[in-house]
Order: C-alpha cells, then structure tokens, then sequence
C-alpha cells in the first residue's frame, strides 16, 4: 500500500473508474449479445430495436472514453453487417 497521500488518492480514484468502466463494458457486451440473438432468431422488428440500442450503448461508452472509437465504430459495423444479412 501507498505512503504518500496522493499516491493513495490516485488508487482510490483508479478503482472508482475501474469499476465504472468495467459496468459499462458489462453493458455495452449485454447490449450486443442480445442484438445477436435477436437477429439469430430472424425477428426483424425486435433485432431492429436491440440493434438501435446497443448502438447507442456503444456510442455512449465512446464518448466516455471507455472504448476507443474505432473500436465502437467496428463493433456497431460489424452488427450493421449482421443485421443487413438476415433473410
């Protein structure tokens, strides 16, 4: 354990943000499994709608910084892509 005062601020904090990131992450990895078993199952409507939000998902935890953008933008092309697959 740290010593000096902030040193021991920057492990509290690293472990708050830590924890942030990883339930968004959480989040963005339930997002996706559920559009993917809704487009497994040939729903248009409903692979529509869990498209539309892990989008968003994804987008959001871009813009927080949790997931580099390219990384967002291929994650939501490949969905784009499986989406646009489906019969």
């Amino acid at each position: 354990m740290a010593n000096i005062k902030s040193a021991k601020k920057r492990i509290l904090v690293n472990r708050t943000k830590m924890e942030r990131n990883k339930a968004i992450k959480s989040g963005v990895k339930t997002a996706v499994k559920k559009a993917y078993a809704a487009m497994g199952r040939d729903d248009k409507e409903a692979a529509k709608a869990a498209l539309l939000h892990a989008t968003s998902t994804i987008d959001k935890a871009a813009r927080k910084g949790v997931y580099h953008k390219n990384t967002a933008a291929r994650k939501i092309s490949r969905m784009n892509l499986a989406y646009n697959k489906m019969a």
